[in-house]
């Protein structure tokens, strides 16, 4: 009977192509062409659609197939992908038998219109939570990680995972990201905070923070109406691990992952502190009322 790899063999395995496929994403950003786009409705983030989201889930479906032959494998363009019939499964398994999970290219609007801070990240799942997350940002020669329990590091992309450093964020600018179809509680914030909302202040020439900015200092906070396994819950998780508050828009605990659907955890508040944690739950409750 085979034996499940350790979390910790998985990221080691993958880090080394995982770099790789930065390269490739660095020097292809100025050279892209988009894909036909997803059906993803008015959503232009989602309908995002690139070569190097394709070709980077295949680099990275190839070497788990090859070294993990075994392992769940939920990648965000297995649609398009040749690979993903050869996988055990795409699903969430029982206890200790993980699904790694992968977005090629988060922001993959941000990657089309130049910007640097969109990224690669990498999960591995347990059955009701994530047990490790990588997430590189090829442009910005940086990547973070963690690992359950046990912090947040960071790190350049010539350092191995034991060379990173922890993950600390003494200070972050008073900036408050509004994921998709959160704007009715910018009023409610816009006297104490920088609003940022996702929809409405994108611009292709002048870039904004995006959710990775949690990790950087560039955000206090920021509430998502839906968090996806493969990318803001991913980070989310990192920001958890590096001590920062996370809960669902009503300010209770995050609910098991196999309790939730469509791979996506429900609504999220990202907080670096208790106060901000509490400013924006009052914004979200007053809402709600």
């Amino acid at each position: 009977m085979s034996t499940t790899p350790t979390t910790r063999l998985i990221l080691e395995t993958l880090l080394p192509h995982l770099k790789v496929a930065a390269t490739y994403a660095k020097f292809l950003q100025p050279k892209i062409a988009a894909l036909p786009a997803k059906e993803q409705g008015k959503n232009f983030f989602a309908a995002a659609l690139t070569d190097a989201d394709v070709a980077i889930q295949n680099l990275i479906e190839v070497v788990l197939l090859a070294t993990f032959p075994e392992i769940r494998f939920y990648g965000e363009e297995y649609e398009s992908s040749n690979n993903t019939k050869y996988f055990r499964a795409i699903e969430l398994g029982s206890e200790g038998d993980y699904l790694v999970t992968l977005d090629p290219i988060d922001g993959t609007k941000f990657y089309m219109d130049g910007h640097s801070n969109y990224q690669i990240i990498l999960s591995i799942l347990n059955s009701d939570d994530f047990e490790a997350v990588l997430a590189i940002s090829p442009a910005e020669n940086v990547y973070f990680y963690a690992f359950r329990g046990e912090g947040a590091f960071k790190g350049t992309l010539e350092m191995s995972l034991e060379a990173c450093a922890p993950l600390h964020i003494t200070s972050a600018k008073p900036s408050i990201l509004l994921g998709w179809g959160m704007n009715s509680v910018a009023p409610l914030l816009k006297d104490q905070y920088q609003i940022i909302d996702i929809a409405t202040d994108y611009s292709s020439d002048i870039q904004i923070p995006n959710l990775n900015g949690i990790l950087s200092g560039d955000l206090s906070g920021a509430v998502i109406k839906s968090g996806k396994f493969i990318d803001s819950a991913a980070l989310a998780f990192i920001a958890k691990e590096a001590g920062w508050i996370v809960t669902t828009l009503d300010g209770s605990p995050l609910p098991p992952l196999h309790t939730c659907k469509n791979y996506s955890l429900p609504g999220l508040i990202i907080a670096v502190s208790k106060s901000v944690h509490q400013d924006l739950l009052k914004a979200m409750q007053s809402v709600a009322i």
